[in-house]
């Protein structure tokens, strides 16, 4: 056994030594490969040094020290006149190709942070994309028009998980959330409806108690929605647990399962009525949800996002249609 720890102690020295050393390698490369692909380009020191706006010297110097650290020739000398030698060919290829790569990085980054045509990454609840959503992207583009957005439709947890990932620049939420990491602002508020399928026992009434369902079968969302964790929140305050006939992930396939007759479920309003089914306001426990605007603490926001989210909250308590 002492064996076998000490064999594996020294392979994973190893494998980090050799990871020291790659790393060590790239960072004495990197900066030498814009010189070496200038100088290759011209095969001239001094016409690339001139091109590049440094001194032949320094030029020179950073060419001798990239051949040292590869143990290779890259250039065949003639006075100031330079040609490539085989290996140098081959590493310029693979130099060209990293430097274009790097090119092409910083143009997409300056580009999606470009004030009147950059990109904003934005997620969303399932039940705000029918209408909310696109209503506040259409009212904010009258005045950005050649913003881009990059929109992520998902249930709150994962909205956030992709938030702290930097997948996300802001996330549209609820419940509000409440972590050091995240700063959120409360928008709105909407009030949850207990829907019943129209021939229900309480299909005539307007108003209802949820402790009035506390016998009934419902049809839920999926534990993780922010909508689950209040569905089950208030029927505890109404004093029952639901008995759940189905977990989906649309608040509309829940509505089509109420209409068939499944099971009664609390939802937000619809944004267009759903035949088969009647939508009771429930009196108690007060049955809403907070609506909220989230985003990484600390993280510098672009101008399109930092204009986008000062929409968003100049909408504060007439976000919803």
């Amino acid at each position: 056994m002492v064996h076998e720890h000490s064999s594996g102690d020294r392979l994973s020295r190893s494998s980090y030594v050799e990871h020291e050393v790659h790393d060590d390698t790239v960072l004495r490369l990197a900066p030498r490969l814009a010189y070496f692909a200038g100088v290759a380009r011209h095969e001239h020191v001094t016409r690339a040094a001139q091109e590049m706006g440094v001194p032949q010297s320094t030029l020179s110097r950073a060419i001798v020290r990239l051949e040292d650290d590869l143990g290779v020739a890259l250039f065949a000398r003639r006075g100031r006149t330079v040609s490539l030698t085989p290996a140098g060919r081959t590493f310029l290829a693979s130099v060209e190709r990293a430097l274009a790569e790097v090119e092409r990085a910083a143009d997409s980054v300056r580009a999606d942070a470009d004030p009147g045509a950059g990109r904003v990454a934005f997620g969303f609840l399932h039940t705000m994309g029918s209408e909310t959503v696109p209503s506040l992207i259409r009212a904010f583009r009258a005045d950005h028009p050649r913003v881009r957005f990059t929109l992520v439709q998902n249930y709150g947890e994962a909205m956030i998980e992709r938030l702290r990932a930097g997948e996300l620049d802001l996330c549209l939420t609820s419940p509000v959330p409440d972590a050091p990491d995240l700063v959120a602002r409360r928008l709105d508020e909407q009030r949850l409806r207990l829907v019943v399928p129209d021939d229900h026992r309480l299909a005539s009434r307007k108003r209802v108690r949820l402790a009035e369902a506390a016998e009934e079968t419902f049809v839920t969302l999926e534990p993780g929605y922010g909508l689950r964790r209040i569905t089950d929140d208030l029927c505890a305050q109404a004093g029952f647990t639901p008995r759940v006939a189905f977990e989906g992930e649309e608040a509309e396939t829940l509505r089509g399962l109420v209409a068939a007759g499944l099971g009664v479920a609390l939802l937000p309003p619809p944004a267009v009525a759903r035949p088969g089914v009647v939508e009771l306001t429930v009196t108690a426990p007060r049955a809403a949800r907070e609506i909220g605007l989230a985003w990484l603490d600390g993280h510098p926001d672009t101008p399109p996002v930092a204009a986008f989210k000062r929409f968003l909250l100049s909408r504060r308590g007439a976000l919803l249609p």
